[in-house]
């Protein structure tokens, strides 16, 4: 069952879209990139397949992109258009995981902690801008203090997941996959195989929280 909520913020209107879970146990909050909203592949994916696992699935639409403006605002704005969701989130009474593709991904490893999240999931995070290796983010991944998946493409030019440092989180990759999990024609795997593979990752990895 989908059910719509908008929902007031310091930086505007934001959208919730909730996938309820069959006996959920926990919420998964997802958060969309910068470039793009909830119709991601690589949240749709989950939004379709983690309900049926007991996970209540919530995709959130910043207040940017429900006014239907096209460029995100700063990282602080994001960070408190999510921070004046979370207790909307947090309504059902269950443990909320804070999740997010790319720049989703950025505002969940931010704020998890303080919002008292149960863990923090990073889509496609982004190491570093394109070819700006020297201008790492990975003190952000690094320091969210929660238990922490990152899900990356073996070709996003954001961040390969050979780039990644060492540190206290657990890392899926999804091969040959760009920024937003697509895949080239030569892919010995085929696009669904690959979303099964992010969507296995993930659900595995939820379940070892309980």
């Amino acid at each position: 069952m989908t059910q719509y909520e908008t929902v007031s913020t310091d930086a505007g209107e934001a959208r919730i879209t909730w996938h309820a879970g069959t006996k959920p146990w926990a919420v998964l909050a997802l958060g969309h990139g910068a470039g793009g909203g909830v119709e991601a592949r690589d949240l749709q994916a989950l939004a379709g397949a983690l309900p049926a696992r007991g996970v209540t699935v919530a995709l959130v639409e910043q207040p940017w992109r429900v006014a239907g403006k096209k460029v995100a605002p700063a990282p602080k704005t994001l960070d408190t258009g999510w921070r004046g969701l979370w207790p909307a989130l947090a309504k059902p009474g269950l443990p909320v995981i804070a999740g997010g593709r790319s720049a989703g991904a950025r505002v969940a490893c931010r704020t998890g902690r303080e919002l008292g999240a149960l863990a923090v999931l990073a889509l496609s995070f982004p190491l570093h801008p394109p070819g700006r290796p020297e201008r790492s983010r990975a003190e952000e991944l690094l320091s969210t203090g929660l238990p922490t998946l990152v899900v990356q493409g073996g070709n996003d030019p954001f961040g390969r997941p050979g780039e990644y440092p060492e540190g206290p989180y657990e890392l899926v990759e999804i091969p040959y996959g760009d920024h937003g999990f697509a895949l080239p024609k030569r892919a010995p795997l085929g696009q669904e195989e690959a979303l099964g593979l992010l969507v296995d990752g993930v659900a595995e990895w939820i379940s070892a929280l309980r």
